[in-house]
């Protein structure tokens, strides 16, 4: 498929017509290589990877025919290094729309996707929820056993919803871009829109100007942010607890920003 102009401009040309990382019957110890680098660069959201941090036994175990490219996703997605990244630092629905980019290749849909994940999260632990993407039946369907997930949101494919297509661009920021390069990493990026059900405005990777979309500018409301907060030091009697927040549009940065410091973790952000 040829590159378009309009493909360069919004910055997925290295997507089109790129080549699917496969592992297909017959493979050599190259295309395993292939496969780990691949796996690597999706889930880890092209940030850098230092030999040190690199799950050696697990490339091993993909080496010898030992798992499937499958398994070997759900290694790095509940690894240490994945959670260092992307997990403890974060506001818990980044981290699931990161969880969407990375292992399903595309935005999440609607707000219910959010809360599903979230209460799986909150229910069954970190682990299980990372379960629930891999072993999906989208996640089968789309990548199986052998195939490296990649981007589905820049394509049109059979079940993706429209609107899948424009919220992808407020996770992706350019090729040679990383998850956590991007301005104020760890906050989420389609609370507003799928709050309201909104189409999300098109974006190019340097964020200047909307290229096309239906989102308002004019972003205002109320929000109900819930959130857990710790035992205090040197009182295990006090469990942790679930508080919610309502706060205006114009104050929800500088409240998360605060419950962050206090050490609270944000479970949800929802329309109050």
């Amino acid at each position: 498929m040829a590159i378009t102009t309009e493909a360069a401009r919004l910055g997925t040309s290295p997507f089109q017509g790129g080549r699917i990382v496969e592992l297909r019957p017959n493979w050599s110890k190259s295309d395993a290589q292939e496969a780990i680098q691949a796996v690597y660069r999706q889930l880890l959201g092209n940030d850098y990877l230092m030999s040190s941090e690199r799950l050696t036994s697990a490339e091993s175990l993909l080496a010898e025919r030992a798992i499937s490219v499958r398994e070997f996703v759900r290694v790095v997605a509940k690894s240490e290094i994945y959670k260092e990244k992307f997990f403890y630092k974060n506001y818990h629905p980044r981290t699931i729309e990161l969880n969407f980019k990375h292992l399903l290749g595309r935005a999440p849909y609607d707000e219910s996707e959010i809360v599903e994940h979230l209460d799986r999260y909150q229910n069954e632990g970190f682990d299980a929820d990372i379960d629930s993407y891999i072993d999906s039946a989208e996640y089968t369907e789309s990548f199986g056993d052998d195939t490296v997930p990649f981007y589905r949101g820049f394509s049109t494919q059979r079940g993706q919803k429209t609107v899948g297509f424009t919220r992808m661009f407020q996770l992706y920021k350019g090729y040679a871009n990383s998850d956590r390069a991007q301005a104020n990493t760890g906050a989420p990026r389609l609370t507003y829109d799928l709050g309201r059900n909104l189409a999300t405005a098109v974006r190019g990777p340097n964020g200047n100007g909307s290229l096309t979309g239906a989102s308002t500018s004019a972003k205002g409301g109320t929000y109900r942010v819930q959130v857990t907060k710790n035992a205090l030091r040197g009182n295990p009697q006090v469990r942790r607890t679930i508080q919610q927040y309502v706060v205006p549009y114009e104050r929800l940065s500088a409240t998360l920003q605060k419950l962050n410091k206090e050490g609270s973790r944000v479970l949800s952000i929802t329309n109050a």
